[in-house]
């Protein structure tokens, strides 16, 4: 297979990952927003309020978690139609659902005024909301290492996962914003809207760079030659079954870890020390996720020197022998150490397997069932790991009468599977690179040929 049009492929590269990097970004603030309100209670109290507040939290997060059950059908729904007429129009629909179900969540009437249809409603909303995510990743992600140049794929794909920090930065700035500005009693009542009602202005400008998008010359030319998939899911099932086990496995750890990091940890700060201190969590998290804006593609780039499963593998076992540290610095008391066992569990150990984790995932599958399998491993990881997490991270907690044992204990199984997974995955490095080059000299070769004969003539 070969990549036509050289001059149209270096002319604009980079405005592709760029448009993935702030749609990305839109699509997390608004996932987002939803976790930060149900850690600090806003939706245990508004929309589960005949529940006492320890089950009125994991109600909440039960609803948090439904958005990660419908992230595999988004991700079947996305990668079978994203590898059958194109990766464009999936990213465009996955960012008008996902802001329809974030605007209608800014609307939503609470408990007190329609009842049990208040939670019900919010169900569905973030059931949507999951169904837009789990749409999201694996295109944007599939369609920025498709436009990479030779030797940076990961660095291309790492401006997809750069969306994710940098979307969960706009989420808490936004609402400590909102909680800076007005009273507690005022946030409650209505002022907890405003992050929701504000992404309206992010999804339309994401809207107007998103349907700007070209296909890659990659899935192009697999139309052209009328070679892609009639059933992309089950050929994907079918002959990529490995790529999707793997990807599911190395995903587990990073996943549950982020959520734990930056969702568990605020109700942890909380339940330790006091509802006072649930500022500090969110702080943490905002700080560490301003760095991860920055580490991430530092990350991708050194992982197109040396590889992706040396750097997947350091964030793996590290962050697994790293978790018990977390609770220990926390524990002193010290927002100092609390928010640096933060940082470094995510901008070193998490982000060290998440800033190549684009490229490594979408390199192990073939280009005609990329999206698919990318996006099926990717997300059936997601709802194992991170929708769950928050949830049993707070139950264990709970049995442990606030002890972080079982939850060590829960995350340390996790952490086992993936470094586990991780050491069966290829090494992936060259894989792109090798066919991007080979098109590349072969269109070079063209190039020259043509201007002999316009000299000869």
């Amino acid at each position: 297979m070969t990549i036509s049009n050289t001059k149209a492929k270096t002319k604009a590269p980079w405005r592709v990952p760029a448009a993935s990097f702030i749609g990305t970004t839109i699509e997390w603030y608004d996932y987002y927003i939803f976790g930060l309100l149900a850690a600090t209670g806003v939706f245990s109290r508004l929309y589960f309020p005949e529940q006492d507040p320890a089950t009125g939290l994991l109600m909440a997060f039960v609803t948090y978690a439904v958005g990660f059950v419908a992230r595999p059908f988004g991700g079947m729904f996305a990668g079978h139609y994203g590898d059958k007429i194109g990766r464009k129009p999936m990213l465009v629909l996955s960012l008008l659902i996902m802001g329809a179900a974030t605007l209608a969540m800014g609307l939503l009437p609470t408990y007190a005024q329609i009842g049990v249809w208040a939670p019900i409603l919010l169900t569905v909303l973030r059931l949507l909301q999951g169904f837009g995510a789990g749409a999201e990743w694996a295109g944007a992600a599939v369609i920025s290492i498709e436009h990479a140049p030779a030797g940076r794929s990961g660095f291309f794909g790492s401006f997809t996962q750069m969306g994710v920090p940098a979307g969960m930065l706009l989420a808490n700035s936004s609402v400590l914003a909102v909680k800076a500005a007005v009273p507690a009693e005022v946030f409650d009542a209505w002022a907890w809207r405003l992050p929701f009602l504000l992404s309206v202005v992010l999804i339309v400008t994401g809207m107007v760079v998103r349907t700007k998008l070209e296909d890659s010359n990659d899935f192009k030319e697999l139309v052209a030659t009328n070679q892609t998939s009639k059933k992309p899911l089950g050929e994907a099932m079918k002959k990529e079954t490995k790529g999707i086990w793997l990807v599911v496995g190395m995903r587990l750890a990073e996943n549950s870890a982020f959520y734990l990091y930056t969702t568990f940890s605020v109700v942890y700060i909380m339940k330790t020390f006091g509802a006072e201190r649930a500022n500090q969590g969110t702080m943490s998290v905002l700080i560490a996720s301003g760095i991860g804006v920055f580490a991430v593609p530092l990350w991708a780039i050194l992982s197109d020197k040396i590889g992706r499963k040396p750097l997947y593998l350091f964030g793996s076992i590290g962050g697994l022998l790293f978790f018990p540290l977390y609770f220990v610095m926390t524990d002193t008391g010290s927002a100092l150490l609390a928010t640096l066992a933060i940082i470094i569990g995510l901008a070193v150990f998490h982000n060290s397997m998440y800033g190549p984790q684009a490229a490594f995932f979408a390199e192990l599958f073939s280009t005609k069932l990329r999206y698919s399998g990318a996006s099926m491993g990717y997300q059936f990881g997601s709802v194992l790991a991170g929708g769950i997490a928050p949830l049993v991270a707070v139950a264990l907690l709970t049995a442990g009468n606030g002890k972080p044992g079982w939850v060590i204990l829960y995350f340390s199984i996790i952490g086992v599977i993936t470094v586990a997974a991780t050491i069966l995955a290829p090494e992936t490095l060259t894989k792109l690179d090798r066919r991007i080059t080979a098109a590349q000299e072969l269109d070079e070769k063209n190039a020259a040929i043509a201007q002999e004969r316009v000299s000869a003539n």
